[in-house]
């Protein structure tokens, strides 16, 4: 279970979307994600697949693989459906006792489920595609301009980029102590609610000891390292903008304009 977490994981290989600067990622990702809710109609839905498509082709990861860390979002995928399908008001076409689905609700749960997939998707990917020093130099540049107003720009990429790394180690932890516990006589899987709950404390307390102890390593080897993040860093290896993301961003904005277009075209039939 928690070896398909596939979140926060760096996949090496050479690829046109791995050589692409990091910035140009980040930018094109939560451009992605605003335009999955600007989407209205299946058809842009069909567009927007399209272009997560070819990401995927450009950069080299295996779709299993990609497709491995929706598993952990299943439960959540379909709480989202059964909701939208039975809380979604319109015309009737399955009722029974005080609940019933409509017309409405399939096809609003099913826009749900696509864009959520999609955007995990492509979170997924910019992650496996980008590493976390990466990652942190990105927001850091990115949110270069909110240092005007004192905001801890480098602190909070750094942070984030930790703890996107963490999410695979904590998974990988987590699986050796259910592991061994198990072997140890635990069972998680059996019982009443009540009892599954209480079957997780020997699984969370020594994962919280262990968190707290990576925490604790991770930052005693900065502080020997003499580490001091914000003003004046300097760094080795320096975001230059290249021809591919000039083009990256270009094909990009042709996409976003044109879902813009047939958001607007729906809006005026």
């Amino acid at each position: 279970m928690f070896k398909s977490i596939t979140l926060g994981q760096y996949y090496q290989t050479d690829s046109l979307l791995h050589r692409l600067d990091p910035r140009t990622k980040v930018v094109m990702t939560l451009g992605y994600i605003i335009s999955l809710f600007l989407i209205r109609s299946f058809t842009g839905y069909v567009v927007a697949g399209a272009l997560l498509a070819v990401a995927v082709a450009l950069s080299h990861v295996p779709f299993r693989f990609i497709w491995r860390g929706m598993r952990g979002i299943l439960v959540l995928l379909l709480i989202t459906v059964i909701f939208n399908l039975f809380l979604t008001p319109g015309t009737p076409v399955v009722k029974f006792w005080k609940l019933q689905i409509t017309i409405e609700g399939i096809v609003f749960a099913s826009k749900m489920a696509i864009r959520l997939i999609f955007l995990i998707i492509c979170s997924t990917l910019m992650t496996l595609t980008t590493t976390p020093n990466q990652l942190t130099d990105a927001l850091e540049s990115l949110g270069r301009p909110l240092t005007k107003i004192h905001v801890p720009v480098h602190e909070i990429a750094m942070m984030m980029s930790i703890a996107l790394r963490f999410i695979p180690i904590l998974a990988e932890e987590t699986d050796k102590i259910q592991k061994a516990q198990m072997a140890r006589g635990a069972d998680f899987e059996s019982g009443s609610l009540v009892a599954r709950v209480k079957a997780l404390v020997p699984l969370l307390v020594p994962l919280f000891i262990s968190a707290f102890r990576r925490a604790n390593d991770l930052a005693m080897a900065m502080e020997a390292r003499c580490y001091r993040g914000g003003e004046g860093r300097t760094k080795m290896k320096p975001l230059v903008y290249a021809g591919r993301d000039y083009s990256a961003y270009l094909l990009f904005a042709g996409y976003f304009v044109l879902v813009i277009g047939m958001r607007t075209l729906r809006m005026l039939v």
